[in-house]
């Protein structure tokens, strides 16, 4: 069974808001070797649309001229990836995507019984449904040493506790640390 991680960039003050964290080399690279272990991503319309806007190819080939050489390999990586996208209001994707429909349990839990390493998950709301489901099995939060003071935050709304257990702890350079939580299962 491929395990479901989600992992988010988020605020000392709980800000997941993707403009409000910093980055460079170090996380992109790291990102694109997390990202490149996974058989696929899952997002929500949102984050799909977010994420193709800013890292899918243009059909010139040529990356755009925002885009430091240090954030191809990134770029490349999401680009590349296999991507599940669930929405109930897109009729179509594409960007080598499938839409997710019907009941997301089931959904999620068929992708999870395909063999491979995994599958990562991103965005807000889905990740809260996921949770709410009991079908995360890593929780990653990527904390930037920066108090934004805005922006949506991490679970909100959340119905019940989620009880984690830390299972790995990396520091940057830039001070950002990556925290890696399991859920305890009772």
């Amino acid at each position: 069974m491929r395990p479901l991680r989600y992992s988010i960039n988020v605020t000392l003050d709980g800000c997941c808001d993707h403009r409000a964290g910093s980055t460079d080399e170090e996380l992109h690279r790291d990102w694109a070797e997390k990202l490149s272990q996974a058989d696929a991503l899952l997002f929500g319309r949102v984050t799909y649309e977010m994420m193709e806007a800013a890292w899918r190819l243009p059909a010139t080939g040529v990356w755009p001229d925002w885009m430091a050489d240090w954030m191809k390999p990134f770029a490349r990586t999401i680009d590349e990836a296999k991507k599940y996208v669930v929405s109930s209001t897109l009729e179509r994707v594409d960007w080598n995507a499938e839409l997710v429909r019907g009941d997301l349990g089931e959904a999620v839990q068929q992708l999870k019984r395909e063999s491979g390493q995994g599958i990562f998950v991103g965005g807000v709301k889905l990740p809260l449904a996921l949770a709410e489901l009991g079908l995360i099995d890593e929780y990653e939060f990527v904390v930037h040493p920066r108090i934004a003071g805005h922006g949506p935050t991490l679970f909100t709304g959340l119905s019940k506790y989620v009880d984690l257990k830390l299972v790995g702890r990396r520091e940057f350079g830039s001070g950002v640390v990556g925290l890696r939580y399991e859920p305890r299962r009772s």
